[in-house]
């Protein structure tokens, strides 16, 4: 399993943080030899599902025994996880029984780091351009990857936004995709519902096609649903193409959950399964399909694909007794969607049973529309432990366990521990004494920390 250390020039450029723009992009690809342009890419952007997305459109063209490289942040585990190739049918094989396979290795990431760093410094010392940023050269990285491994094609998530995302260099993709929509990132991609779907639809490209999904299956007021339809489509005119709008009421409809963990669902008259869990995860499904439809993959290679797609800490079950959930959802749309998955997963035997949190966030995140999107979807959480994940925009887990008792008022069974590892153990020793549902969310930062930790603890378990 590869565990690839952060390069040097990855680390140091922590501290530019977030500066959207192409300009640094740009200079730095041309210096290179703009390899993005040797493979043709898939293109996702949005708020929610952008991962699961990627991991059902990579998982059906390697189906379709195409060699997919696939690009997505952030990682949760190992660093590695953020630049992947999956070599046809047979590599989707091993990682459907292995996650880490496919993963860049320490070797490559190293020279191809070092690549990097010195066009970094030449567009630098010469004055072509400011510095650039950790996710801008981890791009770069993935580029040079992708063009010397000659993959058949990409398939590239965006960091943040879409216009001015580094991503968004490339020229001729094959379909362009958008996802759930939200208010995120307003300080950066705007402050209104259309302003942030204008940012996403950036990355429309004059003949390529382009999919999103429905907005009337996106959970925001009816009014800012037509607003995102009426601004993705005006952004598709400006480029001159259609749009594809994905969604169906009666494949939500028709979804069956069984009590192995897994969805059946039918869509246009196909049965497709998948061991993606809820029914937002429907939503994305359909997304893909007609994602994969517009590049003209068979319908057989998607439903094999739909099937073998796996993007862990998505409302993934890692244990059976006791039943433990581990989930990435950081927004009050994504904790509706798996307040939604809970009451469905396992045939429906989760519905009502006490549940408690393991939860740590990022400061900047509304905590308490979260916690209400659970309470609101009938979520019964009965204790919580709180934990801080590694990193300096994190919560305190005693200002967090504050704001759960102002939801949920549990005061009496409501432990803050500023150690993840130590709050993961006890929340599964109190789990595994009274049986009440394990649900870890929060932050994708936290859930891969969570992750690592459960693998020690549990024995019945799907990791």
């Amino acid at each position: 399993m590869p565990d690839c250390k952060v390069p040097e020039v990855l680390e140091g450029a922590l501290k530019f943080g977030i500066k959207p723009g192409l300009e640094r992009i740009t200079t730095l690809m041309r210096i290179l030899g703009d390899p993005q342009d040797s493979f043709r890419s898939v293109h996702i952007a949005g708020t929610n599902g952008k991962g699961s997305v990627a991991a059902y459109i990579s998982s059906i063209l390697a189906a379709d025994g195409r060699t997919v490289g696939v690009f997505t942040s952030p990682y949760l585990e190992r660093f590695s996880e953020r630049i992947r190739i999956i070599d046809g049918r047979e590599g989707l094989a091993k990682y459907v029984e292995d996650d880490s396979y496919g993963e860049i290795s320490q070797e490559d990431l190293d020279r191809y780091s070092e690549k990097v760093r010195l066009a970094k410094e030449k567009m630098t010392v010469e004055g072509l351009c400011d510095e650039p940023t950790e996710f801008e050269l981890i791009t770069a990285i993935c580029f040079l990857y992708f063009a010397d491994r000659k993959i058949d094609a990409a398939v590239l998530e965006t960091g943040l936004g879409g216009r001015l995302d580094s991503t968004n260099i490339i020229r001729d993709p094959l379909v362009t995709v958008i996802t759930a929509l939200g208010l995120d990132h307003m300080g950066v991609l705007g402050s209104t519902i259309s302003e942030i779907t204008g940012e996403k639809a950036g990355i429309f490209k004059e003949g390529s096609p382009c999919v999103a999904f429905d907005p009337d299956f996106m959970i925001l007021p009816a009014g800012m649903r037509n607003e995102v339809r009426d601004t993705l489509a005006a952004k598709a005119s400006e480029k001159k193409i259609g749009i594809t709008f994905a969604g169906d009421r009666n494949a939500y409809e028709s979804a069956v959950f069984t009590t192995d963990g897994k969805m059946e669902f039918t869509y246009d008259g196909v049965t497709y399964n998948t061991a993606l869990n809820g029914k937002h995860q429907i939503g994305n499904a359909v997304t893909s399909i007609e994602a994969c439809r517009k590049i003209g993959i068979p319908e057989a290679a998607i439903r094999e694909g739909i099937a073998l797609a796996r993007w862990k800490s998505r409302a993934e079950i890692l244990s059976l007794d006791p039943v433990v959930i581990l989930d990435g959802g950081h927004n009050p749309q994504g904790a509706a969607s798996l307040g939604e998955a809970l009451n469905d997963m396992l045939g429906g035997t989760l519905k009502g049973r006490p549940v408690r949190l393991l939860m740590g966030v990022m400061a900047d995140k509304d905590v308490e529309g979260i916690l209400k999107a659970y309470r609101e979807c009938g979520i019964n959480v009965k204790s919580a432990v709180t934990v801080m994940p590694d990193n300096p925009r994190s919560e305190p887990a005693d200002v967090l366990a504050r704001k759960i008792n102002y939801v949920y008022n549990i005061s009496g069974d409501l432990t803050a521990c500023q150690n993840a590892v130590e709050g993961v153990k006890l929340a599964y020793d109190k789990s595994v004494k009274d049986g009440y549902v394990l649900l870890a969310t929060g932050s994708l930062y936290l859930t891969g920390q969570i992750r690592a930790t459960l693998k020690g603890l549990i024995e019945c378990t799907t990791i």
